[in-house]
């Protein structure tokens, strides 16, 4: 009796909600200030970059989808177009990177929505519970995000508009750039965490319907709404704060906001939840993909390839990821996590450049030196990182290396 397989039950709709579930989440409220600090004011021009750097990687991956309709995004296309371990290291990095962001997002969640103290508890919580709707199938996962993505945008509108109306932050000199060259590069890096969602929609190839179609108009239209709500917040922050301002703060666009209009911080912290919890429930789902995928392959336990006969999803890869992201909440300090994750998904889209690259005429929809830049890109964004967060990449990176290579000759020698 043959394995029961995943549903192609999303729409178009279905996917550009996930994908701005991904992108729109707590990054919109947290991501202003470690990228403030480094570029100060040249932050608009980091925002740019990333900007830039994430439209060819959302063109790659939109070819690669379009070619390979397929759970597991990057981890599958890399092994189809470079070989098996070209798509262990994406798919690695990306379970692990992504890993310790759902624990962050969970912990951020909390931060807003818990009485001091309880952070944690709450944190856990919220992991079970999102973890529990989507077992309950892709489509509630999508229905949920849904009402999610749109609570949170109308809360960034009353803050972008009472931001707008506080009095303007300090205004530094036109020809001064705080962080420099180095500086501007590593809030690029930083800000691309934010618009990374993008790569949920690609890890759901086997649930899409009509998937070489669907796949690619939907990536393409989740970062187009991700870069107008981000550029458009970002001169909001700036404009009430100043770079200062935005760097000094916890909590930057309420603070921008309050400026305003004093009434709205108890919007923002709703908003930031909401945002919070949308990204953790696509989040999880994008990792119990790849993480299926992976199992399906032998990279990781092959039990955790199971699908579950009447939900018809990765429930034991699902349930893993719920237990992994509930035991960093409870234990480890995530402060560096942004930094971590970013690594991480930029080392994934590297490889997804490389792999359009390598597509042949039949398979090609952009010019491939949107790729050559993607991949570009990301190399230099991913060694302008704090070095903290490189250097815990790299080893990260190097282990599960090192693990499948043993797991290999144990294999070969059995």
């Amino acid at each position: 009796m043959s394995s029961p397989g995943l549903q192609r039950s999303l729409g178009l709709g279905d996917a550009v909600f996930l994908g701005l579930g991904s992108m729109i989440g707590a990054g919109v409220f947290a991501v202003w200030s470690p990228a403030a600090d480094a570029a100060g004011t040249g932050l608009l021009w980091g925002l740019a970059i990333a900007a830039v750097v994430a439209f060819a990687n959302a063109t790659s991956s939109a070819q690669l989808a379009a070619a390979h309709p397929t759970s597991g995004g990057t981890y599958a296309y890399g092994r189809a177009e470079l070989g098996p371990w070209w798509g262990f290291t994406a798919g690695w990095g990306f379970v692990i990177g992504k890993t310790a962001s759902c624990a962050a997002m969970a912990l951020t969640f909390a931060a807003y929505a818990a009485p001091a103290g309880w952070e944690r508890p709450v944190g856990i919580a919220a992991v079970i519970a999102l973890t529990a709707t989507n077992l309950f199938g892709i489509t509630r996962t999508a229905l949920l995000t849904r009402i999610v993505v749109v609570l949170v945008l109308l809360c960034l509108t009353v803050a972008v508009v009472a931001a707008a109306s506080a009095p303007r932050g300090p205004v530094a000199p036109v020809d001064a750039v705080d962080g420099g060259s180095y500086g501007i590069l590593q809030s690029a890096g930083l800000l691309f965490f934010a618009f990374a969602g993008y790569a949920r929609i690609a890890t759901l190839g086997e649930e899409v319907r009509d998937p070489a179609r669907t796949i690619p108009r939907a990536i393409t239209l989740a970062f187009a709404g991700a870069v107008v709500v981000y550029a458009v917040v970002g001169v909001a922050v700036l404009s009430a704060l100043g770079p200062a301002g935005v760097a000094a703060s916890s909590d930057p666009l309420a603070a921008a906001a309050s400026a305003g209009a004093a009434w709205t911080t108890p919007i923002v912290r709703i908003g930031a939840a909401a945002a919070s919890l949308g990204a953790l429930l696509a989040l999880i789902a994008g990792i119990g993909r790849t993480t299926f995928a992976m199992a399906r392959e032998g990279d990781l336990p092959r039990a955790l390839a199971a699908v579950h006969p009447r939900r018809h999803v990765p429930h034991r890869a699902e349930v893993a990821v719920g237990i992994a992201v509930v035991a960093l909440v409870a234990f480890a300090d995530l402060r560096g996590a942004i930094g971590f994750s970013s690594f991480g998904v930029l080392l994934y889209y590297l490889v997804a450049n490389v792999a359009a690259a390598r597509q042949g005429a039949a398979a090609r929809r952009y010019p491939r030196a949107l790729q050559v830049l993607g991949a570009a890109g990301c190399a230099v964004l991913a060694a302008t990182l704090p070095w903290q967060s490189v250097v815990a990449g790299l080893a990260v990176v190097a282990i599960g290396l090192l693990l499948r290579a043993v797991r290999l000759r144990i294999t070969r020698a059995a």
